[in-house]
């Protein structure tokens, strides 16, 4: 319980710094609304097997439109990304060429916010941190 209460502090904490902006990008004081969906994202990693029992080790914001930035070490790289599967997180795939071992040590990467103006909340477990790195190249390195 302790650990899903982490979770859910720092995803609330998160999310209000990622959403608060998103309330004035949406409509403009005179009433007009904004020339773009927006797309903010809350990405967060922990190890364990599920949100119950993982505890959270980092988080970082990603904003992508109108342009990159957030708190996200490679913002540019990982909007283009996402740009390119039309933000299907379950489209990043392991990349041809990598090989990780069999080791189990489960890594949770969860990804909550708005993508183009759709609601996103996902939610994965990797069998270890090298699988989780081959899945994309810039996305989950954070």
């Amino acid at each position: 319980m302790r650990n899903t209460a982490r979770w859910a502090t720092t995803l609330g904490l998160t999310a209000a710094a990622v959403c608060a902006p998103l309330a004035g990008a949406a409509s403009g004081a005179d009433g007009t609304t904004a020339l773009y969906a927006p797309s903010a994202l809350v990405l967060t990693l922990g190890h364990g097997d599920s949100t119950a029992t993982a505890t959270p080790e980092r988080a970082v914001t990603l904003s992508c439109a109108p342009g990159p930035g957030g708190t996200h070490p490679s913002a540019a790289s990982a909007c283009a990304e996402l740009n390119g599967i039309d933000g299907d997180l379950d489209a990043l795939t392991m990349r041809e060429g990598v090989y990780c071992t069999r080791q189990y040590d489960p890594v949770l990467v969860t990804v909550d916010g708005v993508w183009q103006g759709q609601r996103v909340s996902y939610e994965r477990i990797f069998p270890n941190t090298c699988v989780m790195n081959a899945h994309g190249s810039s996305v989950f390195a954070f």
